[in-house]
């Protein structure tokens, strides 16, 4: 079993209040997702794992079991194309969880007019290999999200 612990600080919200239609219906996959506070901050790596992919507003890190997470730093953030967002490791890095992987602002993303709101989804997972989902509170980087069995 692999817990998934919150890259943020923030407010849990759940997928199905993503503002984007392929989050939100888990398309991507299952998971949740973290309304977070509006101050500039350190998304960090929510399993121990290796960097696999790795873009400004986005990352996913492969835990020992296969299970790989993806954090998404906001939606449509991709069109920031970068500007904002601060790389602090490397694809193909091994990492620990709570280890620092960007640096962002999630309030400046929302005064350019994006929203800050950051999915963290299991990939090639199905709602019925998680549980215990945070949808809801207040959570702290670190923070258990969910467990996949």
């Amino acid at each position: 079993m692999t817990t998934v612990t919150s890259p943020l600080a923030g407010r849990a919200i759940g997928l199905a209040e993503v503002p984007d239609p392929v989050f939100s219906g888990a398309m991507v996959g299952p998971g949740t997702a973290i309304d977070p506070v509006r101050e500039p901050s350190e998304a960090v790596a929510p399993v121990d794992g290796v960097i696999v992919s790795l873009h400004p507003h986005a990352f996913v890190v492969v835990d020992a079991n296969g299970h790989g997470v993806l954090t998404h730093l906001g939606i449509d953030t991709v069109q920031l194309n970068g500007e904002g967002f601060e790389l602090l490791v490397s694809k193909g890095d091994t990492v620990t969880r709570g280890q620092s992987i960007v640096r962002w602002d999630p309030a400046a993303v929302e005064a350019a007019g994006k929203s800050p709101v950051c999915p963290v989804v299991a990939l090639e997972a199905t709602a019925e290999s998680l549980s215990e989902v945070r949808d809801s509170g207040d959570v702290k980087a670190g923070d258990s999200l969910f467990s996949w069995n």
